[in-house]
């Protein structure tokens, strides 16, 4: 790729990181809700974020996109919060795979396990050996366990890095756009720390959101929206 087209696409990647990243942790953290409900986690829920190479999930994008994002930007003191972003996106990415794979052998291994356990007449070494392969079964809840702790610390600190590091980006119109259309989203996300972030990039104030919004908006054409946005200066 040349370096004159990752700059100009240099503004949509800073959008769509934090964008994806949003809806992957909103998604995450509700799944993970439920995980804290029933004790499983869903195999397809996973595959479908995670996609495959010939038809890359929602997950499997963002990482890409923020190896573009990270690994191509200038030396600036805020670059080691992209490489610190890059590194912990990628750790989810891989967290997400061990929990889709995990997924599988609850759904598929572990009910035929419990079946083959339940069988009349067998063998006490049958018995012996069935118990002790379960075992390895029983495990991987214990490593699914670990696996969400890991996801839920390292999103948790993705926030606190997005709040260092969008400061860099102040100026961007399309990172102001999604921040003021997507809000509720972001406020979902970031709760406390939302309000943090948006300071943290304006620091003139939200005025200075709302002008790049709807400069954003007129250059895609959306006149009315907009106005709409003008109208909190």
């Amino acid at each position: 790729m040349s370096k004159s087209w990752l700059k100009s696409k240099h503004d949509s990647f800073v959008r769509d990181v934090l964008r994806d990243f949003c809806q992957i942790a909103s998604a995450l953290e509700n799944h993970f809700s439920e995980y804290d409900a029933t004790g499983s986690v869903s195999f397809h829920f996973f595959d479908d974020m995670l996609g495959r190479q010939n038809s890359k999930g929602l997950l499997w994008r963002l990482k890409d996109t923020s190896h573009l994002l990270f690994r191509n930007e200038d030396r600036t003191s805020f670059a080691v919060f992209g490489e610190y972003l890059d590194w912990a996106l990628g750790y989810i990415f891989h967290e997400c795979i061990k929990l889709k794979e995990d997924a599988y052998q609850q759904m598929n291994y572990k009910p035929r396990f419990k079946q083959l356990q339940q069988v009349v007449g067998l063998t006490p070494e049958e018995q012996h050996i069935g118990s002790e392969l379960y075992a390895v079964i029983r495990q991987t809840s214990e490593s699914i366990e670990r696996e969400v702790r890991r996801i839920r610390f390292i999103i948790f600190h993705c926030k606190r890095l997005f709040i260092l590091y969008l400061p860099l980006h102040h100026d961007n119109p399309l990172l102001a756009r999604f921040l003021y259309a997507q809000t509720d989203l972001v406020h979902g996300v970031f709760k406390g720390y939302a309000e943090e972030l948006i300071h943290a990039i304006y620091t003139e104030g939200t005025h200075r959101m709302y002008t790049l919004a709807a400069q954003s908006l007129e250059d895609g054409g959306w006149i009315d929206e907009a106005a709409t946005a003008r109208k909190f200066l």
